[in-house]
């Protein structure tokens, strides 16, 4: 990682900070983006802080035009981009028969189409450094779950988005990985936007018994540098995903069952 220049998106907190992070100390060039100047600008004191060359620019990638300049931005300071993660996203929690449906397409447009946007703006750099695109996806782009319908759609359709690309680019020397955590402790849940698009403001589940941020990151650093296509991560997320093909009639149910025990679900046999 020493002197690549790396992109994330979705940078100001949670797994996107701990990235940056970990790709700084490996000595990579971070560029970070975030909607929120502010928590921006603290995360990039802190890597600063830390020894790791840091740019910083606001963007929110659910808006086309952001992104191209954002990439513009990337290439004026650095003259060339080898590693873009696409981690921003936002969740939503609710039932689809209360849900208005600008919610799911709000969700879609920062989780779906800002992978799409970056990664189209970022590609010919990428083929250049022949260097590699990374989604965060989630366990949730392989097995729908109740009462998050929209961010489920969201990241199947990233999930095959990158599949495609990845196909395309199959003798480019180009890299695609698609990243999968399970539950994992960050900012996520607290930002879930309720049926009517409203900021939740707090967490349905359990935080202190998930994998760290931190750890996540690390695990994506290692299959970036293995240049995988596909990380599956928790014990939990690999069983879910296994059953959910082999035998997705008993997957409904315990999805169903283990969701249907989150604090005020809505769930109801």
């Amino acid at each position: 990682m020493k002197d690549k220049i790396v992109l994330i998106t979705g940078a100001s907190s949670g797994i996107g900070k701990a990235l940056a992070f970990a790709f700084g100390r490996e000595g990579a060039h971070i560029v970070i983006c975030a909607r929120k100047a502010d928590a921006l600008q603290q995360v990039s004191d802190e890597l600063r802080q830390a020894g790791i060359t840091v740019l910083a620019l606001t963007a929110d990638v659910s808006i086309e035009a952001d992104v191209k300049q954002l990439i513009e931005q990337t290439i004026a300071r650095f003259g060339r981009l080898d590693i873009l993660v696409n981690n921003a996203g936002i969740t939503m929690r609710s039932m689809l028969v209360d849900t208005d449906p600008a919610v799911i397409q709000k969700v879609m447009d920062v989780n779906f189409m800002g992978t799409v946007y970056a990664t189209r703006y970022a590609l010919p750099y990428i083929q250049q450094a022949k260097g590699s695109i990374v989604g965060i996806s989630s366990i949730a782009g392989y097995r729908g779950l109740p009462v998050r319908s929209g961010y489920s759609a969201s990241k199947f359709a990233m999930n095959g988005f990158l599949e495609a690309v990845r196909t395309e680019l199959l003798h480019s020397g180009v890299h695609v990985l698609t990243a999968c955590p399970g539950f994992t402790t960050s900012n996520i849940r607290y930002s879930a936007l309720d049926a009517h698009g409203q900021v939740t403001g707090e967490t349905v589940r359990d935080e202190g018994s998930m994998m760290s941020a931190e750890e996540c990151a690390d695990h994506i650093l290692r299959a970036v540098k293995a240049r995988k296509r596909e990380l599956i991560l928790t014990t939990q997320g690999k069983l879910t995903v296994l059953v959910n093909k082999l035998l997705p009639g008993l997957a409904d149910k315990l999805v169903f069952n283990t969701l249907a025990k989150e604090k005020d679900s809505p769930l109801k046999k």
